[in-house]
């Protein structure tokens, strides 16, 4: 009987590099306190290549102090000094493995719970009726399909107070407004369901994106009704109930947003999207 040799298993292809950057040009009327979440989350699996963040004022550098958030987030908090402020952000990471992340006790009662932008116990009835047959593994992908036909996406039609009711309403919004509806309606149907801020390569136009994590099994699973970006580069920023948790940008005093730019690139080619159930945010 002739020799055999084992096969030799063909060599796994690297992760890809995601180039990311964010400016911001704040305009402060006092000296106020200020957060930002900007920076790539620090989560398993990924990898922080390379990064930096400069603060700039009327006279010059500005003092930043990180905060590790039990999510992973990583937050910036600094005095803005009246006038113009200047925020720059860069990084390169990689995705090195997407493995699906258990839903913790506590995370279930979170996920599950009403909150400021997701009013999930005013939206029963119409869950029930659109969704009450599906089978609970597919509601994510059911659920954000169904966003995605139902609301269109306009950029600068909504506020910064409305709710997915409001969204709902006037059948338009922009991915936090989609994000917010998505993750009420499945908390609506006791699906733990969670709003994350990312960046995301091939986004148009390119901005801080929002999406939904929804643990329908017991491991989170992202959801997009958006479908503006691809799930498989998209890389964490924040995480949370709905957009108070996850925005970019706190503030304590008068600060005027005056412009923001937001760049995220992965090097290669992007992949594309089925849009189905088991896609994972690292």
């Amino acid at each position: 009987m002739p020799e055999t040799t084992p096969a030799t298993a063909a060599p796994t292809a690297p992760a890809p590099t995601t180039s990311v950057r964010a400016a911001l040009r704040l305009l402060a009327g006092a000296p106020s306190e200020a957060v930002l979440a900007v920076a790539v989350a620090r989560r398993p699996g990924v990898r922080v290549l390379t990064e930096t963040l400069r603060v700039d004022g009327p006279d010059g550098v500005v003092p930043v102090h990180p905060l590790q958030a039990a999510s992973g987030a990583l937050l910036h908090r600094f005095t803005a000094p009246a006038g113009p402020v200047r925020v720059e952000y860069a990084a390169t990471a990689r995705a090195e493995h997407r493995a699906p992340h258990r839903l913790a006790e506590l995370e279930r009662w979170e996920a599950t719970r009403p909150s400021r932008y997701c009013p999930s116990d005013r939206l029963g009835t119409l869950a029930a009726r659109e969704f009450g047959d599906v089978p609970r593994g597919q509601l994510p992908a059911a659920v954000a399909a169904w966003v995605h036909a139902q609301l269109e996406y306009v950029p600068g039609s909504s506020g910064p107070t409305d709710t997915a009711l409001d969204t709902l309403l006037a059948r338009r919004g922009v991915c936090r407004d989609h994000a917010h509806v998505t993750a009420a309606l499945l908390r609506a149907l006791d699906v733990p369901a969670r709003v994350c801020s990312a960046y995301a390569p091939g986004l148009l136009p390119m901005d801080f994106h929002v999406v939904v994590e929804a643990a329908p099994g017991g491991t989170w699973e992202v959801v997009d009704a958006t479908r503006l970006a691809p799930r498989a580069t998209l890389l964490r920023i924040a995480t949370g109930r709905d957009a108070a948790d996850t925005a970019f940008l706190t503030t304590s005093g008068p600060v005027r947003l005056e412009a923001v730019q937001v760049l995220a690139a992965v090097d290669g080619d992007l992949p594309g999207d089925h849009h189905g159930p088991g896609a994972v945010l690292p």
